[in-house]
């Protein structure tokens, strides 16, 4: 797309942010229909070597752009997000367009209605450019499928973009939109944009809907649920308050009685927060270019006269809530289970297993009860240490970006550390805290290792407080970097 003087002073249509976008749109320095143009061109270029869709729409998103700019033209305005390509991960039900969760099984379905979010970003005035890969029903933390296949990394194509908004997360780096509607259970979110160098949010549990999201299957009602919440993914902090703004807020009915709104950030300055911090522990020893990239953007913290404390919470044992975590998620999983399978659980727990997966699959509504008072007790203690510290800063996960391993047994996959292999499941240790608690986690960028991978730092928020740490996100920016493209994409 050719761009005259007045846009390339003050909009760059590849990597600019959705604030910046929606503004250029409004004011006239671009119209809908080149950005999103423009956009389709950019995947056209660049996505056969990345794969980062399970479906794109462009014709449908360029009449829709068609109409945006005409609405503009009368000076009216369908809302905050007026004519802005935005992607939705394909776990989301969109109308008339498929929606196959990454499953063979679904590969043909195309809803009726939309999801709750994509609804109301639709409302809001976005354009959606298409779905973004992941892996099958969301479980794993790569990208790949029988659908679409496998997703690569736009840092390095030899290395998953992470899961399960790993699609997602790496459309964004590589400028193939400007936001995405990802969801979030066991870092789904978190660990695709410290993967790939992007922001992501975590929103508090319950304050965005989960209704149209897949699993569970077309047509059967989500269960109410305290771990997965769907959640923005963005280039910049702004642009996820922005998509936040948009996204949260109850369904229906609820919607009849309740009414939110966000609680405005703590502090006003950098310096005025104060904020917790650990960089690495024993329960998952973090790997050492990770290591050197976080504490090198807590020292820049540091010195820009933030108010930081070293160590856990008083009352938080890492491990302990982490096995009360992995319990729970089993509890929660094991309905999706096959009964064989399922058969298979209850025999090795009949036998002794004590592995927390093993027990919480199979558990007595007895012991969900118990292991569910822990959770609450754990939020506690957390909202505790809130009373002193406006947020905690920790990792998101002990490595960067893996290359591709594609094993059936997740058990058998291993990661290569500076320090040895580690177990698959390490992955998904450090962001247990904030799924356990249900509170808020923004990620932000902060740098790159010296071979170039991206490393984001894991900001946990008070209790329905969002905008905390995505203010501390945002101001961070100044003091630790913000996101850089990958440099194979910067055309």
């Amino acid at each position: 797309m050719k761009q005259n003087r007045k846009q390339a002073a003050t909009f760059d249509p590849n990597f600019g942010t959705a604030v910046q976008a929606v503004d250029a749109i409004r004011r006239g320095v671009i119209s809908s229909r080149e950005l999103t143009s423009h956009v389709f061109e950019r995947i056209k270029k660049h996505n056969p070597t990345l794969n980062l869709f399970v479906t794109l729409v462009e014709d449908q998103a360029m009449a829709r752009a068609k109409q945006a700019d005409e609405m503009l033209a009368k000076k009216k305005s369908w809302g905050t997000l007026h004519g802005l390509p935005v992607l939705v991960k394909d776990v989301f039900a969109t109308e008339g367009i498929r929606t196959t969760s990454g499953s063979k099984m679904l590969e043909r379905y195309t809803p009726k209605e939309d999801a709750v979010v994509v609804a109301r970003l639709k409302a809001a005035g976005a354009i959606i450019v298409g779905k973004t890969n992941l892996p099958e029903f969301g479980g794993d933390w790569q990208s790949f499928n029988d659908v679409a296949g496998t997703s690569n990394n736009p840092w390095d194509v030899a290395r998953t973009p992470g899961g399960s908004t790993g699609g997602g997360a790496a459309a964004l780096a590589a400028g193939f939109a400007f936001l995405e509607i990802g969801g979030d259970l066991a870092g789904s979110i978190r660990i695709p944009s410290h993967f790939c160098g992007v922001y992501g949010h975590r929103p508090t549990v319950h304050v965005v809907p989960l209704r149209g999201h897949i699993p569970p299957p077309p047509g059967v009602p989500a269960v109410p649920a305290e771990f997965p919440v769907p959640g923005p993914l963005a280039r910049s902090a702004e642009d996820l308050l922005l998509e936040l703004g948009v996204v949260a807020g109850p369904d229906s009915p609820e919607s009849i009685a309740y009414r939110w709104s966000l609680p405005a950030p703590r502090k006003t300055t950098l310096r005025e927060y104060r904020i917790g911090y650990v960089v690495d522990d024993p329960f998952c020893p973090v790997d050492s270019p990770v290591k050197d990239v976080l504490s090198s953007a807590i020292e820049s913290l540091r010195r820009s006269g933030a108010q930081l404390t070293e160590g856990w919470p008083a009352g938080v044992d890492p491990s302990s809530q982490y096995e009360n975590y992995g319990w729970l998620l089993a509890a929660f999983l094991s309905v999706t289970l096959p009964d064989d399978a399922f058969k298979k659980m209850q025999r090795a727990a009949a036998e002794g297993a004590g592995d927390p997966w093993v027990r919480g699959t199979t558990s007595l509504h007895r012991d969900w009860l118990q292991q569910s008072a822990q959770r609450l007790s754990a939020r506690a203690v957390w909202q505790d240490y809130f009373k002193t510290y406006d947020a905690f800063l920790m990792p998101v996960s002990f490595v960067t970006a893996f290359p591709h391993d594609h094993r059936r047994d997740m058990n058998a996959r291993k990661i290569m550390t500076a320090g040895g292999e580690r177990a698959y499941t390490d992955i998904g240790k450090w962001i247990s805290f904030a799924t356990l608690t249900g509170c808020p986690a923004t990620v932000a960028p902060v740098g790159r290792t010296n071979s170039g991978l991206p490393v984001g730092i894991q900001i946990m928020g008070p209790f329905l407080e969002d905008a905390t740490p995505i203010d501390i996100a945002m101001k961070m920016a100044d003091v630790t970097g913000r996101f850089v493209a990958p440099p194979n994409l910067a055309v």
